[in-house]
């Protein structure tokens, strides 16, 4: 570990340097060997290879880290940025090997103490992460944007912190509800591997009614056959093509195949694995998504079933404060094209309404599928005929992702407002363009080349929006987190680990969405931070431009009154 005081910089001949992320202060670096003392009051800046590798240790002993840089996420953002020159150290072998590769899983065994490495977590040494952290400091300084990468670095590495902390805090979870839930639609918990009751009768429904005594509701393959022995020429067994069917079969298997998702999904098996203890907490993967959307290694954190929603409840005296940024990648859109009349139509309201007292289209209806088609590429339906529409009305919004989806459609890179660039095609892309323009090429290959080549601009044309849209989420949560310590504790402790006993703090994200739970007491406060912290992170991209984020923010008992 490697610590230099506070103030201008580090003290000449100590070795330490400003991370790439510009941060002042001391500096840890965090390695897989080594450590100097610092004084423990001077505020530092945590730089550490893998965020799940150090934080969930700290956290355990009731240790809260303000502020981190993740060398693992650095270095993969900056070794995909357009805007970081290439040839620099981050593209050698050794820096791939250690830094770009998956992320430490949050269950893996760490060691006794906290500077000490478990055998089955090897890891960069420390004169490894001081070179790393170097060449990110280099990379950074060097590139064409350094502000806004730096901030990309902060707000990344922040959403680290954010990700370990909820999942050490936990999202607080009725068991007792959630049983009641899954009795009431499925019947009693059944003994080992056997099927529900509500599930059992409904299977046997099924095979009366296709005459298929051994059939297996659950194999796809079986159920398509009976169903086209029985004369239905059906191609699956989804809700659209089945409903209509004039067959006794298909309720029950609708039935069937809907208490079968919330089983498997969110069962009592789910129950005992992600919430034993009245907390759930999720493996949320923070830059897991292409795009720098967060994804999940396990649990279904992306996804709250509507169905188990009433099992979400606060601690006693504690309240969930849920917040919906609306329309966010739209908002963005106006953003990051400087469209100040698209800014306008959703300044202070619904954006889609707006857009229909701007007389551009008729219905709110319209504007949605229209805007929908604009983020993500429709050319047929309503959508198509209402895009002309919109470009008139906001060309630079429109014009925007029109030159992403083109440079993507040449197989050229396209970056977020921060600095988070796409991949290119792969090998299979360009030997089937090629193949294309050969002589000899008939018209099937033209025609795959060119859906191929539409399919890849629909992905650059909302990689820029959507991908942009994550780094004001993650600038969000970043402000966010920063408010909800500063308010302090309460005299309501409710059950969270330290250190957030007693503490309003976050405990889910999705996307635009996120929940604290909170003291009562502090609920109005924390609402207003978190709209404090949405207008932050529009600065933060945005300058002054006069776009704005509103929420919809409730403060709740149970989730399911926020979400229904």
């Amino acid at each position: 570990m490697l610590v230099a005081p506070g103030g201008g910089g580090p003290p000449a001949g100590s070795g330490a340097r400003r991370d790439a992320s510009g941060g002042a202060g001391a500096e840890v670096v965090v390695g897989a060997v080594g450590s100097r003392a610092f004084d423990g009051e001077t505020p530092v800046r945590w730089v550490w290879d893998d965020t799940w590798r150090w934080y969930p240790r700290l956290l355990a002993d009731g240790v809260r880290v303000e502020r981190c840089l993740d060398l693992r996420l650095a270095h993969r953002v900056l070794r995909g940025s357009a805007a970081v020159a290439g040839g620099s150290a981050l593209s050698s072998a050794a820096a791939s090997a250690l830094f770009d590769g998956p992320p430490v899983a949050p269950d893996e065994p760490v060691a006794d103490s906290l500077f000490e490495v478990a055998p089955s977590a090897p890891q960069p040494s420390l004169d490894e992460c001081e070179s790393e952290l170097a060449a990110q400091d280099d990379a950074v300084v060097g590139s064409a944007q350094p502000a806004r990468l730096r901030l990309l670095l902060v707000a990344e590495s922040a959403g680290a912190l954010a990700a370990a902390e909820m999942r050490h805090a936990g999202m607080p979870w009725d068991r007792a509800v959630h049983d009641e839930v899954l009795t009431a639609q499925l019947g009693p918990r059944p003994a080992g591997d056997a099927r529900p009751a509500r599930m059992a009768e409904l299977a046997a429904q099924v095979r009366s009614a296709l005459d298929a005594p051994r059939l297996n509701p659950d194999s796809l393959p079986d159920v398509l056959r009976e169903l086209r022995r029985n004369g239905l020429a059906v191609r699956s067994t989804s809700r659209w093509e089945l409903q209509g069917l004039d067959h006794p079969a298909v309720e029950p298997l609708l039935a069937y195949k809907k208490l079968s998702r919330l089983h498997s999904a969110n069962g009592w098996a789910w129950l005992d694995r992600w919430v034993p203890d009245g907390r759930f907490r999720p493996e949320y993967v923070v830059g897991g998504v292409v795009t720098g959307r967060w994804g999940s290694s396990g649990g279904g954190a992306l996804q709250i079933p509507k169905q188990v929603r009433s099992a979400v409840r606060a601690d006693e005296g504690w309240r969930l404060v849920v917040a919906d940024a609306a329309q966010l990648e739209p908002r963005v859109l106006a953003g990051l094209a400087r469209d100040e009349r698209m800014a306008e139509a959703g300044r202070g309201r619904d954006l889609y309404a707006g857009i229909v007292d701007a007389g551009v289209v008729e219905t709110r209806e319209l504007a949605k599928v229209g805007m929908l088609g604009a983020l993500y590429g429709g050319t047929t339906g309503a959508s198509a005929a209402v895009l002309p529409r919109l470009a008139r009305a906001f060309p630079s919004a429109l014009g925007l992702v029109e030159a992403a989806a083109r440079a993507g459609e040449r197989g050229e890179v396209v970056s977020t407002l921060l600095g988070r660039s796409s991949p290119r095609p792969g090998a299979a892309w360009s030997e089937l363009q090629s193949s294309a323009l050969d002589v000899d090429a008939g018209s099937a290959a033209e025609s795959r080349a060119r859906a191929q080549t539409r399919a890849w601009g629909r992905f650059t044309r909302n990689f820029v929006v959507q991908g942009t849209a994550a780094e004001w989420a993650l600038c969000w949560i970043a402000d966010l987190r920063r408010r909800l310590w500063a308010m302090g504790a309460s005299a309501a402790p409710g059950s969270a680990a330290a250190p957030f006993a007693g503490r309003p703090h976050l405990v889910y994200f999705l996307h635009d969405e996120l929940v604290v739970h909170t003291p009562a007491a502090m609920a109005d406060a924390v609402a207003e931070a978190v709209r404090a912290a949405a207008a932050v992170a529009g600065r933060l991209l945005f300058g002054e431009f006069p776009v704005d984020f509103p929420l919809t923010v409730a403060s709740v008992e149970s989730y399911a009154e926020a979400k229904g």
